[in-house]
């Protein structure tokens, strides 16, 4: 059977239909997103000033800033446009497009968090082999994987996207193009679709979540024969990636481990994962971590030599 697909566009339902509500999300969405790339942007300056490449958790820090930086840039700033929008339209193939990225971006993040888990568990429970086990070599090929990983589970999901059949009605209830609701607009069973969609991305985020839950738990035995000193510097190093662990894999967990139904709370739950978790990432890593305030310090101690120096070279 040949596929038919009359829908050249999407609309978006968008977060709300309430123009005041619009206006005011307008204006905090825009603040929110303004901060995710300021925060962003000054982690991975930091860590690039203050030379921290050299360990491997702010190695894979300033990827994940990145990566937060690019996953929220794929949603917020059309949903910002979009508010104040009489129509919020996307065409076919951006939609797909967006699916990709989201579910690319997303999963990369994940598996990054994951690998900065293990990194913290090599590090506090074999702090005498850490060197050699998190090499620089090493470290790259898990970065490699993260990136392939995220693909390939992209495409997978794309994939069963794109052969589906439209044939209208074309309105997303969401504010970005996500798979349950493309489902739901299908002209055909979806059964098997939302089973796949469940088998690829519920047991990612299943299975990530576990090795997280297990790193922890041998990071926290291994604590009781350290210092008291050692055990507050451990625990304030794993206590920020356990928070921004707890704030995303939380609503995803929600989102991708159940069947193929749709609920009027998912705008907002998704709103963790898109929004509120990159936004506070910079916030969480930097108010709990002393090595990267000490290197901000540094970062805003050269600001005013450049800055006299540049006012020298004008005078001359």
């Amino acid at each position: 059977m040949e596929k038919i697909n009359n829908v050249t566009e999407f609309v978006f339902w968008g977060l709300s239909q309430n123009l005041k509500v619009e206006k005011v999300c307008f204006v905090v969405f825009s603040f929110f997103y303004s901060v995710i790339l300021l925060g962003n942007l000054l982690i991975m300056l930091t860590v690039y000033v203050g030379n921290l490449f050299k360990s491997p958790m702010y190695f894979f820090l300033n990827y994940l800033s990145f990566v937060d930086i690019c996953y929220s840039s794929v949603t917020a700033p059309k949903m910002i446009v979009d508010l104040l929008a009489k129509t919020k339209t996307i065409s076919y193939v951006g939609c797909m497009l967006q699916l990709f990225a989201v579910h690319f971006l997303g999963c990369t993040e994940i598996f990054i968090l994951t690998v900065m888990a293990y990194d913290r568990y090599v590090a506090i429970c074999k702090p005498l082999h850490y060197v050699t086990i998190m090499d620089r070599e090493r470290c790259n090929k898990m970065l490699l994987g993260t990136w392939l990983g995220g693909f390939l589970h992209s495409i997978v999901q794309v994939a069963l996207v794109v052969q589906l059949p439209f044939c209208g009605p074309n309105v997303i209830d969401h504010y970005f193009c996500d798979i349950h609701p493309l489902l739901k607009l299908a002209c055909t069973d979806t059964y098997v679709v939302g089973v796949a969609v469940i088998a690829n991305s519920g047991i990612i985020a299943l299975v990530s979540f576990v090795i997280l839950l297990f790193s922890y738990i041998l990071i926290l035995v291994s604590l009781r024969k350290q210092s008291a000193e050692g055990r507050r510097k451990a625990l304030s190093t794993c206590g920020s990636h356990i928070a921004v662990v707890i704030i995303f894999f939380g609503p995803c967990t929600f989102m991708y481990m159940r069947p193929e139904t749709t609920f009027s709370e998912d705008k907002m739950v998704a709103l963790f994962y898109t929004i509120i978790t990159p936004m506070l990432n910079p916030l969480i890593y930097t108010l709990r971590n002393a090595e990267v305030k000490n290197a901000m310090k540094k970062l805003w101690g050269r600001i005013p030599i450049v800055s006299q120096q540049v006012k020298t070279n004008l005078k001359i």
